[in-house]
């Protein structure tokens, strides 16, 4: 009832006299709505509907409704608190004033119990008493539809919980991303607060919402609806809007939201009122949109937006969480190489005229930033100091070793972090970088079968100057894989497979160290320099293994250009999260410490 409108006032009541009076009581109560409503109401009246029979009452409830109905318990065709208990079943949320006799006071009670707002004796009812009633009636029926609805959020908000609970439990026992979307659709409506439920994924190649799953009433909705991502063949919906902002998109109403026309009959068909699209996303990559249906309009609260908000963030974290499992165990990864406009000029500088080039082998986050190790070739070690200090990409550096024109060196950067840090989050890492004939370039490492051009995007927002230049795809085999088994039997010697077995086993790693360099040298009868030697050398054969897989490189495919538009189409690498691997925390900060506690 909007501030303009009239109160509307039915009266089912077969007593004509009876009738006649309650209408007086009510024109003469002047302004019944602000009365009712108080100061703040407008002016707007009141209008009495009087119907004598109970079944015409409830079609004019159903036709037009009533803002309170006054109901008489002995009407013809039904008694007593049957006629209550008929008006009830027929109605939802309509406050009820029962007129009752001298007798039958009882009944008024026992009606209130039952349902009825308020109750009024006929032969003691007065206009004030009238209005005072009809004004509590409003109000107490407000107080039930709030606390209905408050109810109503709470219950949806403790089953998306749930939910969420169980997708957390479903990245640890589901396979595939398939399975764990799967599972969120069949929980969804298993809910039985939704009927409908999908995930699709974007097809860039058609600008399409390909469906990847689903579960509920169905019944070929999908074959039948196309979400297009071009806003000029049809009026966007929600799920296309959803991708755009990335943002919960609601339509609460399918018979009249504009927005949903090009659906709408389809939907209705299958008993949907409201819907949901809601976009699943983790940090900077967007894996689709869930899509859920109810039953009735309105269905979709403030708070459970918010709770479906959650759900989609809590779903791309578990897409994330699985592809990186998967990663751990597969046996291939997508390679792109990027080329650099613009960063370390001082440094491209140097292999300008083709004779000299810097390799970075490996890039290790720390807390100082991006520690970066590699080597420097066909460069004098003043001019290339030099150019280490002018730059803008070298925050410290050491050279570790120079052998003829030959420099490694180590170079700390903070320029680079967000870059390396962001693809560490999606499962990948910078495999390595190369400054040579003028150009800077660098290959990223990532898991087969993520969408190519989001990782593009991802690798050129946190790299503004880096553009794709090839790809390829690299095959890790297991027998190529040394374990330290192999490496202990292979390589180490002798002499330094004992020095490493004497410090193992004395405590020369534990902390607090329970045998010195010194201790352990003279259970092996070596000076301690001889001891520190074998040590080293077996440390480095150890985690070269480790960190130098060049089997990787006999298994890589050969590179193939990549353009930043036609390159980054995810249609040729498309796959399962199963298919899917690299190694990719192995270049983490965590697990490439220094042999520091060695010494």
């Amino acid at each position: 009832m909007s501030g303009d409108e009239q109160l509307e006032v039915l009266l089912i009541e077969d007593n004509p006299g009876d009738a006649r009076l309650i209408e007086e009581m009510l024109r003469d109560a002047g302004d019944l709505r602000r009365r009712v409503e108080g100061d703040a109401a407008s002016a707007g009246g009141s209008r009495i509907h009087h119907e004598t029979r109970l079944s015409d009452g409830l079609d004019r409830l159903n036709e037009t409704g009533a803002d309170v109905l006054l109901l008489d318990l002995g009407l013809p065709e039904s008694t007593g608190l049957e006629t209550l208990e008929r008006v009830l079943d027929a109605t939802e949320f309509v406050p009820i004033v029962v007129l009752t006799g001298l007798r039958d006071e009882g009944v008024g009670i026992e009606a209130v119990e039952r349902g009825a707002q308020d109750y009024l004796v006929k032969d003691e009812v007065t206009s004030d008493l009238l209005v005072r009633s009809i004004h509590h009636a409003i109000e107490r029926n407000r107080q039930e539809r709030e606390r209905a609805r408050r109810l109503q959020q709470l219950e949806a908000l403790n089953r998306l919980n749930r939910v969420s609970q169980d997708i957390t439990h479903a990245v640890i026992t589901t396979d595939t991303r398939e399975d764990l979307e799967r599972t969120v659709c069949e929980r969804l409506v298993a809910s039985d607060a939704y009927r409908f439920a999908w995930i699709g994924e974007v097809n860039r190649s058609t600008d399409e919402v390909t469906p990847r799953v689903s579960a509920g009433v169905e019944e070929g909705y999908l074959d039948e609806v196309t979400v297009t991502l071009d806003r000029e063949s049809e009026p966007e919906g929600p799920g296309a809007k959803a991708v755009r902002t990335k943002s919960v998109q609601v339509v609460q109403n399918l018979q009249t939201d504009p927005e949903f026309e090009p659906w709408r009959e389809r939907a209705i068909a299958r008993d949907y009122g409201s819907a949901a699209a809601v976009p699943i996303v983790h940090e900077d990559l967007f894996y689709g949109i869930l899509a859920v249906y109810a039953e009735s309009p309105d269905a979709f609260s403030e708070p459970e937006v918010e709770v479906l908000g959650r759900l989609g963030d809590v779903i791309g974290h578990a897409i994330t969480a699985v592809e990186r499992r998967d990663a751990l165990v597969s046996d291939a990864a997508l390679e792109i190489e990027f080329a650099v406009r613009g960063a370390a000029q001082e440094l491209v500088g140097l292999t300008s005229d083709g004779d000299a080039y810097i390799d970075v082998e490996t890039v290790v986050r720390s807390d100082e930033g991006v520690v970066a190790y590699g080597r420097a070739d066909g460069v004098a070690e003043g001019e290339f100091r030099d150019a280490l200090e002018r730059t803008d990409a070298a925050d410290d550096f050491r050279f570790l070793s120079s052998d003829g024109d030959e420099l490694g060196f180590e170079l700390v950067t903070d320029a680079a972090t967000s870059l390396v840090t962001a693809v560490a989050t999606h499962g990948g890492q910078i495999s390595s970088a190369t400054i040579a004939d003028g150009e800077f370039r660098f290959v990223v490492g990532f898991p087969r079968g993520r969408d190519k051009r989001q990782l593009v995007e991802l690798v050129e927002e946190h790299c503004p100057g880096a553009t794709p230049r090839a790809q390829r795809t690299v095959q890790r085999d297991d027998a190529d894989v040394e374990t330290a088994t192999s490496v202990i039997e292979d390589r180490l010697t002798e002499k330094q497979r004992s020095a490493v077995e004497t410090a193992v086993f004395a405590g020369f790693f534990d902390w607090p160290r329970t045998s010195t360099g010194e201790d352990v040298a003279d259970r092996l009868g070596v000076s301690p320099a001889t001891f520190t030697q074998h040590l080293r050398a077996a440390e480095r054969k150890l985690f070269e293994a480790l960190f130098r897989d060049e089997s990787a490189e006999e298994e890589s495919a050969p590179w193939t250009p990549l353009e930043s538009d036609s390159g980054a189409d995810s249609a040729s690498d498309s796959g399962s999260a199963s298919d899917s691997g690299s190694a990719s925390d192995s270049g983490s900060a965590s697990d490439s410490s220094s042999a520091s506690d060695s010494d």
